[in-house]
Parts: C-alpha cells; structure tokens; sequence
C-alpha cells in the first residue's frame, strides 16, 4: 500500500517548495559590543580554520524586567529569581546602600541569574549573600575572568559562581573592570576558596585582585609577557619539527579566508 502524503505536511530537503528546517537563531537583544570574524577570531596571521567567511555578532545579554521568575514560579510570574533579589536588595537597604547604585543590571538570561556589581561593591555584597539567613550563599566555587575587546571600558570581567547548600540556590555575580584599570577587589577574605582561582585569573587575564594576600602567577613563569588567554593575546606557538620538516606557529600557516 502506498503512504499517503498530508499535504499539510512540508516533505523533507526542500521538496514541495518549502525551505529545509534550519536551527532556531537566538533572539537580536541585549547589547552588542563587537562583530567577530571567522571560527576563532584570528586577525594577526589571517584564519586557518577554513571558517573565514563566518560573520557574527557579539551580544551581551540585557537587563531583565520583573517579574524576573525562576524556579518555583506563581502565576503571576513571581519567582525565586525575584524573591533572591528582594532580599538582596532589602539587605543592602538595611546597611545605607543604593540598591540602584550598586547592583548595575540584573541579568536573566538561559534560565540563570546574574547580578552586575559595581566592583568597589563588591566585598559588601558577597558579604551579604553569604551572611543573610534569607540567601546564605556559603559556598563560591570559584572565579572566571572574561575578555571583551569590544567591551569599550569594561573590557576585563571576573565572574563569581555562588552555592546555597541551605536553600539549594546557584547564581552569579559578575564585576567589570577597564583595561586599562583592570583592579578588582579580592574576596578571599570572603571566600578563602577563591585564593588560588584569583591567582590563576590574575595569570591569564591580568586582572589585579586588591587585597589579595600573595597574587603571584602560578601557571606561566614570573617573567612571562601579557596574559595569554585574552583574546587580543597573538595565537603565536612554538613551531614544531617532524621528521625533518617543520610545522609553523598557528598564526603563520596558511590563510584559508
């Protein structure tokens, strides 16, 4: 027996007119700081990758509006992302503190949530989400630096990952500084975890960790130039030898673009 085909139906790889599925594009919001070319944004030595021809925006993800939601939502879309910076925001009320001027945006974004701090607040309120009863965010698992060239006067960003083992919460918070003033405030005094990873963002990044009690390079040697994973660092490498022939530093192979 023949299969009956539902008109209604589009057939596979273009047939009857219609356009092969294509992955859903992420939505055109939220700040856009720079337009990258190419696979991996190769522009010293031309790309090697073969993806030259790939054009892509750079966006960074808005300010959400209330209700923010999360998990345990109501119906009227009220949800723990809210309820964490209702008390976030009361706490730092209750110590003379501007909400407004301290947290710059509060972000939403693949069903995570991030407070932006301004940096000189930030000992206060990592302070504050690791002492009030209504957050008791214990735990920092670490801090990540970021690099935006594009980013003009906040190039340099260090991001926290925060736990409540309490109330079973994970968020993050986020600080950016300028390249040319890349000085954050340490918070190992806060969370002492945080010793080794601000050393190790401190090595890549070069983002100064003020207070922190030895910020010493732990990876590349103390004489090292730059800090290689900014993404203004030259790909350069060390060219390798096999059997005689001789492999170049990736950014001197041959351009494909």
């Amino acid at each position: 027996m023949s299969e009956q085909k539902n008109p209604e139906r589009p057939e596979p790889n273009g047939q009857n007119g219609q356009e092969e599925a294509v992955p859903a594009q992420r939505e055109d919001t939220g700040e856009a700081i720079a337009t990258r070319r190419g696979m991996f944004g190769a522009n010293n030595g031309g790309d090697t990758s073969g993806y030259g021809g790939l054009v892509r925006t750079v966006r960074l993800p808005g300010a959400a509006q209330r209700p923010y939601g999360g998990p345990r939502g109501r119906a009227d879309g009220y949800g723990e992302f809210d309820e964490i910076a209702d008390e976030l925001e009361g706490a730092l009320d209750e110590q003379g503190l501007v909400p407004e001027s301290v947290i710059e945006k509060t972000v939403v974004d693949r069903d995570e949530l991030t407070f932006h701090i301004e940096r000189s607040h930030l000992p206060a309120v990592a302070r504050i989400l690791r002492d009030d009863p209504a957050l008791r965010f214990e735990l920092c698992t670490g801090v990540s630096g970021v690099h935006f060239p594009g980013d003009r006067g906040r190039e340099l960003h260090a991001v926290y990952h925060l736990r409540s083992i309490t109330h079973n919460r994970l968020i993050r918070v986020e600080v950016s500084a300028p390249d040319a003033d890349p000085h954050v405030p340490s918070l190992v005094d806060v969370y002492p975890t945080n010793d080794w990873h601000e050393r190790e963002t401190y090595d890549f990044f070069g983002i100064v960790f003020d207070g922190h009690p030895a910020l010493t390079r732990i990876m590349m040697p103390d004489d090292w130039q730059g800090f290689p994973q900014r993404k203004d660092y030259p790909l350069g490498g060390i060219p390798v030898e096999y059997k005689g022939a001789q492999i170049p530093a990736p950014d001197q192979r041959r351009s494909y673009s």
